[in-house]
């Protein structure tokens, strides 16, 4: 009787989460539209011109992918600083993998993109292990796991990029799909990466809201003593959101090895701090317990709005990092306030 009381009481403390995650989305969403509207305004309309928005959409792609990972952890009350340095050595075992494999076409692809999995699911695995088994805090793990696999990526390497010499990436990389829709704005269509990147958060937020998983992790976030009175298996969440994060990373990491048809050590360097920005800006709480997929999306959207606003006039890239820095400070602080006064 009293755990069935427990879980009731865990299964709300997580509906009213996501509600109060929904509402802080809607003011995030609303002021996205008013930065729009302003955007539009002082560039004269240039920024609103179809095939800028279309490059801000690729542009946003792999940190949105990123910050759905990230999202997961950050519920929970962790965070994943390795997510940079694992689309680092994702892209370069992929690499080498899409140069040793046997295939060719579609199953290359998968291939390619099952091995990168393994390896971010690996990471991810790793990540979570101190954290579940010996309570070490998520920062020192993960922080741990950045240098690691950075390192291991130049390793292999040999701190070059690897070249991949098949065409089967080409499609995902730089093409475009629904190109009758495209036509309609002047366009040669949907960017293929904008699909994949559609498909990552629409089946995240589905997973996060609509999946008893979904609200195990909003229940952790919440309270984790609780969550374990109530039955709920902590550890094992905990290390699937540390996995998931991995996985989401591995899938940025072909996204970029596609597009730029070779897998670097260099790639991914600071996306760490873009992926947390676009989540924290997006809504979702460092103290955990709150968030959706669909304030991330926003967040990021914000953030990649905010570089192509700044690149358009021609801003020095310092004075962008000053500005992605003190848009942080200012969602860290707004949901801060925000926890006082609901609180």
């Amino acid at each position: 009787m009293g755990t069935t009381i427990e879980s009731k009481t865990v299964e709300q403390t997580a509906r009213s989460a996501a509600l109060r995650a929904w509402l802080r989305y809607g003011v995030v969403a609303a002021g996205l539209v008013v930065a729009l509207a302003l955007v539009a305004y002082f560039t004269h309309g240039a920024f609103l011109d179809p095939g800028n928005l279309i490059n801000v959409l690729r542009q946003i792609t792999y940190n949105a992918i990123l910050a759905a990972g990230q999202t997961f952890v950050i519920i929970t009350a962790g965070i994943d600083l390795s997510v940079g340095s694992l689309v680092s050595l994702c892209g370069v075992v992929m690499a080498m993998a899409a140069n040793a494999l046997p295939f060719h076409g579609v199953a290359l692809v998968v291939a390619v993109l099952v091995v990168g999995a393994l390896v971010g699911a690996a990471a991810g695995f790793v990540n979570a292990l101190p954290v579940v088994r010996l309570g070490l805090p998520p920062f020192i793990t993960t922080l741990a796991m950045m240098l690691m696999a950075r390192g291991l990526a130049y390793k292999l390497s040999h701190g070059r990029p690897i070249p991949v010499n098949s065409d089967a990436f080409n499609a995902i990389g730089i093409g475009f799909t629904l190109r009758r829709l495209g036509h309609l704005f002047a366009l040669p269509g949907i960017p293929v990466a904008v699909l994949w990147m559609a498909a990552v958060l629409i089946l995240s937020g589905v997973v996060l809201a609509r999946t008893r998983f979904g609200r195990y992790v909003y229940a952790i976030g919440g309270n984790i003593e609780a969550a374990r009175l109530a039955g709920i298996p902590n550890r094992r969440v905990i290390t699937a959101v540390y996995v998931i994060s991995g996985v989401c990373a591995a899938i940025a990491s072909l996204l970029l090895m596609a597009r730029f048809q070779s897998g670097s050590p260099q790639t991914g360097f600071g996306f760490e701090l873009t992926v947390i920005a676009a989540v924290v800006v997006g809504g979702t709480s460092l103290f955990g317990g709150s968030g959706t997929i669909a304030g991330t999306f926003v967040g990021a959207l914000l953030i990649g709005v905010l570089n192509n606003v700044m690149n358009l006039a021609n801003v020095e890239s310092y004075t962008q990092d000053i500005a992605l820095g003190a848009v942080i400070l200012l969602a860290l602080i707004l949901d801060q306030l925000r926890k006082r006064i609901w609180s």
